[in-house]
């Protein structure tokens, strides 16, 4: 399956290719003198060449450089590069290059020409290892276990390993005949407990322990090896496979560590002497098994990562066997059994170029991308477990031009022809092929759709036309990392990689080995040092003082422990901390970037590609003038611009010795989008802001930059900064509406005083915007206040047009916010703003000001359209408010009647002055009748009567002043008000008031009038003339009871038949009927006579019986009221006696008891009260048997006669009119009570009481008795008055 526009060197490289920006790029370092491939015919021959065509490389590149410079990038790239080739000094040393690469777990192993292995220390690049396995160039490496990242369960976070801490050591040659240097022991980590093998173009491949030197193994075959590969369980079974030119496929098992043997493939060959056998070390003990041979060069060979299946490419195509781990008993026979053979394409140049292409084989596990990232290593393990189904195992291979996918399924049989037979060993099955116009020098998968591919590409025909026939030759471009589609099958990025001499490498001379990170459980990550305590403790055990000297310990440095920690303490941590090395920029991005990471090596240079997050997303908008976007992801990601919780170079320094730890290390966790702030993130992301608002300004769009503004400015110094920009280019209207008001501290008050005094001119609209959002305090209100009057006075704006209002209404609101709120209260009532004005009114008691515009207040709910059609009714309804506070300042006195009708009295005014003048006389808009409560009994309802009573007569008061307006305009606007103000009023003039009625024919008001002068003959004469009234004429005379009217109204109806006949019927008894029939004309017809005079003798003989019934009924009342008297004056009256103990105890009662009928105190009348509280106190505290006036109890043996009254009291006779006498001369404990001394004339005249039984005395004695008692009981009189003193009608 071809790749579109890929295959046949069709594709557009403009379109697809993405040059890598150089400033992205870190500098390179110094190009090495020579070049070397694989083969060593290529490497030879390059190797003259290289010096010749140095100079005119770099010329060429540079030309390049500056070509690239000028394309843009409108798209993203999905990948950020790091150029580490400065950062691994030790790997160039000596003009040494890479020739070989894998990256296993947090270990980068890269072998070079010179024939040297390092191993590295990922992401530190430290070197852990660095050894000389051979003596020509490095083909291929492997390892054992393959330390697959996603397959890492994290160990204890707080461990620390200590070979980081150790300076790389000498490289120890493993061919060298001397004793090697002695080298620091590695902790037996994961990651160093592998074997690491390598095989070279000198016919050998070294197996490496790094945790103990003297664990190697070094075998010749004779033929340079291209390829090796260690079983999956080296460790236990010793066993790997290896090839290279001879086309063999050989599997080896066993050797004895420290010796060097020969392949016992070589037959006849003796064995060549090497440094081990120089120290006496045993003979070969290996063996080795030709697996497969006779179709060409091998140049790769993998393991499955189950390592059930082997995979190798050799010139004919590639192959997948069947090993020999996993098998069943019964299988053991199948092992190594081919299963699925791929032909290679059979296409131009494959013929030839089979064998110089090399091959690139990876086994992914699809596991990685399928399962979530926080999924924990529990519930892996147990799916991997548990899961019935055998797993597919997916196989990539990169080969020339050509990609294949290949699925291996274990539970399929292999093809026929086979061995195998029906034995389920397993089947492959090509899934995927894909062209592309490239040669492959490095596959993989980026995720489950992605598909990672290392390019090599040659320069274009027309590069090599230009160049002089001699010195053509074919030259490569530089490389590219392609991120590919495998669904569409299209090329989603394609990134050039800047490389040193590019010109002159082969396909073959680039290495890409992926580093994916490990899913690690998000408790895990985040429960720190204390957390991951229960995990290492084995750890912890064996190396105690990693516990203390880890990142989450509280000390970090210092601790004794084990050699390793003092190391630690003593060179890494230390020459960080005291700064006598740096840690490049380079390895800081490395160590803080997260997901997955790419290592491309060429000869002379080692490139990281790692996925970009957001903070790269910023650089690359903000690098473009993508502001927008930029700032954007700035506010939804605001921890992208918050700095790390400590400096790199310490972050640098914490244990992050294993690959968890380096993807997932806690201090370097992204914070969450709800943290705040930083000061310096809010700068950044400020500043982002501010070039976004510079943008538009320079593409003159001030309405959006202003939108902007409010989005991004959060300090006044910026508002301000932006403003007068804006206010500079006469931009108002793009920033005014976002000009903030409530910052801290609050912007210059110049600023709001430009803008208020430009819109004032300019736009009235939004000049009263403006003043209705900005509180007064952030701008000059008096400067505002002068340009608005200004204006009003300059421009001679009408009062009905649209600027008049706004203006005016601004000039009321600033007034009203300055303070001046008699002022704001004029313009509230010019503008007829009714609810504004009342409130300012009713709350700043603005009523005194109201007397110098009464119309316009008055008018306030009127519009100009009902002033000039709307009928009387409406009128009075939309000033009712306004006249009835008119009204009632009158009654306060704040403004006076004479001021309001003073401004009234006009003719615009007379219709308004009839309803403040009516309110008035009725006693509307009282304040008493506000204040009264409404109650439905008792004394509740006399007071409101008395209330509107005196309103009444309070607002009549006001009005009498000017009682002959007042006629005026209540002749005018109501009739009925009139004859009501002509029977109440005296204050007018009686002339004027006739001369109305006059001159309005108001006949019954003009009669009223006549009747009260006296001149009763002209009224009665009005009623017969003008209203031919006779009952009205008869009710007249009744009213007036005058002998004269009446002879005139007879003399008048005599010859009036209608008028006789009324006469009799409704006269009644006013007149005499024997006087009215003699003078009735004889012969006159009256129609009615006769029943009319039936009437009239029916009322007389009415009236009569009435007067003799009421007679009679008045007899009986009279009688029976003489009874009851005679009754009332016959009943005794009973009181107790005292005894001398009750006595003492009345008299120890205290002064505040009440009797239970007392008569409550605190009226309105104080004067009348006054006169009598002290007698109504003494008379609460009367009690039974005590004395009315004295308060003293009786005695059995009283001398002095005793008065009862009906009410029950009780006086001695002397006291019935002395309320407040006592006896003072009595004795508390005396045991009888003796009659008060008095004067002389008294004791005289108690002497005239008898108690005889004859007549004379008795009446004698009653006539005396009756003249001290007067109007009765003292007691009951003086509550009487209290309670008419409290009644409303006496108020």
């Amino acid at each position: 399956m071809d790749l579109p526009g890929a295959a046949y060197g069709s594709r557009d490289a403009d379109s697809l290719k993405k040059k890598t920006p150089p400033a992205e790029s870190f500098s390179h370092p110094p190009a090495v003198d020579s070049s070397r491939d694989n083969s060593e015919e290529e490497h030879d021959a390059r190797k003259q060449n290289d010096f010749a065509d140095d100079d005119e490389d770099e010329d060429e590149g540079e030309d390049d450089d500056e070509g690239d410079d000028d394309e843009e990038e409108d798209e993203e790239p999905r990948l950020k590069y790091v150029y580490l080739t400065k950062c691994l000094p030790s790997l160039y040393r000596a003009g040494d290059a890479t020739s070989a690469l894998l990256v296993g777990g947090d270990r980068m192993i890269v072998g070079t020409h010179n024939g040297n292995v390092n191993v590295l220390s990922l992401p530190t690049l430290r070197a852990l290892r660095v050894y000389t396995a051979h003596s020509a160039s490095v083909t291929s490496i492997s390892i054992s276990p393959s330390l697959l990242s996603h397959t890492i369960i994290r160990r204890n976070a707080i461990n620390r390993s200590p070979e980081e801490d150790n300076a790389p050591s000498p490289n120890a040659s493993l061919r060298s005949k001397s004793k090697p240097a002695p080298t620091p022991g590695l902790p037996p980590t994961p990651s160093n407990s592998i074997h690491i093998a390598t095989s070279s173009i000198d016919g050998n491949v070294c197996i490496y322990s790094p945790l103990d030197p003297k664990d190697v193994l070094l075998r010749n075959f004779g033929r340079p090896v291209q390829t090796v590969a260690l079983s999956p369980e080296y460790k236990s079974d010793r066993q790997y496979l290896s090839g290279g030119r001879a086309g063999q496929l050989i599997l080896t098992v066993g050797g004895r560590a420290g010796t060097t043997e020969k392949s016992t493939t070589l037959s006849g060959a003796a064995s060549g002497a090497g440094w081990l056998g120089s120290l006496g070390l045993g003979a070969n003990s290996g063996k080795d098994t030709v697996l497969h041979s006779g179709e060409g060069a091998i140049n790769t060979i993998k393991w499955s990562l189950s390592g059930k299946y082997v995979a190798w490419v050799n010139e004919e195509g590639i192959k997948i066997m069947r090993s020999n781990l996993h098998l069943e008993a019964g299988d053991a026979e199948f092992a190594w059994t081919r299963i699925r053979h791929v032909d290679r394409p059979n296409r131009p140049q494959w013929e030839e170029m089979a064998s110089v292409w090399k091959a690139h084989a990876e086994w992914v596990d699809m596991k990685a991308f399928e399962l979530p990232e926080n999924s924990d290593t529990e519930s892996i393990l147990g799916q991997q477990s548990t899961s019935g189904a055998p797993e597919v195992e997916k196989l990539v291979v990169g080969w020339g031009g050509t990609i294949w996918i290949i699925n291996v399924y274990p539970d399929r049989m292999p093809p026929p022809g086979t061995r195998a037979g029906n034995r389920k060993l397993g089947d492959a099955e090509v899934v995927t092929i894909l062209r592309t116009d490239s040669i492959i020098s490095g596959v993989s998968m980026y995720s489950a759709k992605l598909l990672l591919v290392l390019a090599y590409l040659e320069s274009e025909k027309s590069d090599l036309e230009e160049q002089p026939q001699s010195s053509r030759r074919h030259k490569a471009a530089e490389p590219e990392l392609r991120l590919i589609d495998l669904e569409t099958q299209e090329e989603v990025s394609a990134d050039t990689l800047s490389v040193t001499r590019y010109q002159n490498l082969a396909s073959s001379d680039y290495h890409m080995s992926i580093m994916r990170p490990p899913r690690i459980t998000a408790a895990a990550v985040q429960r720190g040092a204390l957390g991951a305590l229960g995990t290492g403790l084995l750890d912890a055990t064996l190396y105690p003082a990693r516990l203390f000297t880890s990142s989450s310990s509280i000390r970090s440095s210092g601790s004794n422990g084990d050699r390793g920690s003092e190391r630690v303490a003593a060179s890494f941590m230390s020459s960080s901390v005291s700064g006598s090395s740096t840690i490049p920029k380079e390895v800081q991005t490395l160590v803080t970037a997260k997901g997955l990471k790419v290592f491309v090596h060429s000869p002379y240079d080692c490139i990281a590609a790692m996925s970009r997050d957001l903070s790269d997303h910023l650089a690359w908008l903000e690098s473009h003038q993508k502001y927008e976007e930029a700032w954007i992801l700035v506010d939804q990601n605001p921890s992208i611009l918050n700095p790390p919780a400590e400096p790199q170079t310490e972050a640098f320094t914490r244990s992050q010795t294993s690959l968890v730890d380096f993807f997932a290390d806690d201090s370097s966790s992204v914070m969450t989008a709800g943290q705040p702030l930083s000061a310096n993130a809010r700068i950044e992301k400020r500043r982002i802001g501010e070039l976004w608002i510079e943008q538009h300004i320079q593409n003159n769009g001030w309405a959006t930059a202003g939108e902007i503004c409010a989005k991004v400015l959060d300090i006044p110094e910026r508002w301000e900064h932006w403003i007068w920009k804006f206010v500079e280019a006469g931009k108002y209207d793009e920033i005014a509406q976002y000009i903030p008001v409530n910052t801290r501290p609050p912007l210059p008050s110049a600023i709001f005083d430009a803008f208020l005094e430009h819109y004032v001119s300019h736009n009235r609209q939004t000049f009263e915007h403006l003043l209705s959002k900005w509180p007064p305090e952030l701008f000059n209100i008096g400067q505002a206040i002068s340009n608005i009057e200004d204006r009003l006075e300059s421009e001679k704006i009408p009062s009905d047009s649209n600027d008049w209002q706004i203006l005016t209404g601004s000039l009321g609101k600033l007034f009203l916010a300055n303070g001046q709120h008699r002022e704001a209260l004029r313009c509230y009532i010019r503008l007829q703003d009714a609810e504004e004005a009342l409130r300012l009114i009713s709350e700043y008691r603005l009523a005194d000001a109201i007397s110098d515009d009464v119309l316009d207040f008055i008018l306030l709910r009127v519009s100009k359209h009902q002033l000039a059609k709307a009928p009387i009714s409406e009128l009075e309804q939309a000033t009712a408010e306004s006249i009835s506070i008119l009204v009632r300042e009158a009654y306060n006195g704040i403004v006076r009647p004479e001021t309001v009708i003073s401004q009234l009295y006009i003719a615009s005014g007379r219709l308004y002055l009839f309803f403040y003048l009516r309110a008035l006389w009725k006693g509307e808009a009282h304040p008493s009748k506000a204040e009264a409560k409404t109650q439905l009994r008792g004394r509740g309802r006399h007071a409101r009567d008395a209330a509107e009573k005196l309103a009444a007569d309070e607002g009549r008061s006001l009005v009498e002043p000017f009682a002959d307006t007042t006629l005026d305009l209540f002749a005018d606007y109501d009739r009925q008000l009139l004859m009501d103000f002509l029977q109440a009023s005296t204050a007018y003039s009686f002339d004027e008031a006739c001369r109305i009625c006059e001159e309005k024919h108001y006949t019954s008001e003009l009669i009223y009038l006549l009747s009260k002068t006296g001149q009763t003959k002209r009224a009665l004469n009005l009623i017969l003339s003008d209203l031919n009234d006779v009952s009205q004429a008869i009710n007249f005379a009744k009213s007036q009871d005058d002998p004269d009217l009446w002879e005139d109204l007879l003399s008048y109806s005599m010859d009036k038949p209608i008028f006789i006949h009324a006469l009799l019927t409704e006269a009644g008894t006013s007149i005499d009927p024997i006087k009215l029939v003699r003078r009735i004309p004889s012969g006159l017809e009256i129609e009615g006579l006769r029943d009319g005079l039936t009437r009239l003798l029916r009322d007389h003989d009415i009236q009569a019986s009435i007067s003799q019934g009421a007679a009679k009924v008045l007899q009986g009342e009279v009688a029976i009221g003489m009874d009851a008297l005679r009754r009332g004056q016959r009943r005794g009256i009973k009181f107790d006696v005292r005894k001398s103990s009750d006595n003492e105890s009345v008299l120890e009662k205290p002064a505040d008891s009440e009797d239970a009928g007392a008569v409550a105190t605190g009226t309105d009348n104080d004067d009348v009260l006054s006169s009598i509280t002290g007698p109504v106190a003494r008379s609460r505290r009367v009690a039974p048997g005590q004395c009315g006036g004295c308060l003293e109890p009786f005695h059995g043996n009283e001398k002095e006669l005793l008065v009862g009254f009906a009410c029950g009291h009780v006086f001695h006779l002397s006291h019935v009119q002395e309320l407040g006498h006592s006896h003072d001369n009595e004795s508390a404990n005396s045991s009888e009570t003796t009659r008060p001394p008095q004067e002389d004339d008294n004791e005289d005249e108690y002497q005239l009481y008898t108690t005889s039984r004859t007549v004379g005395p008795k009446v004698i004695t009653a006539r005396l008795i009756r003249d001290k008692i007067g109007d009765g009981c003292r007691i009951c009189a003086i509550n009487r008055q209290v309670a008419n003193a409290a009644a409303p009608g006496n108020a």
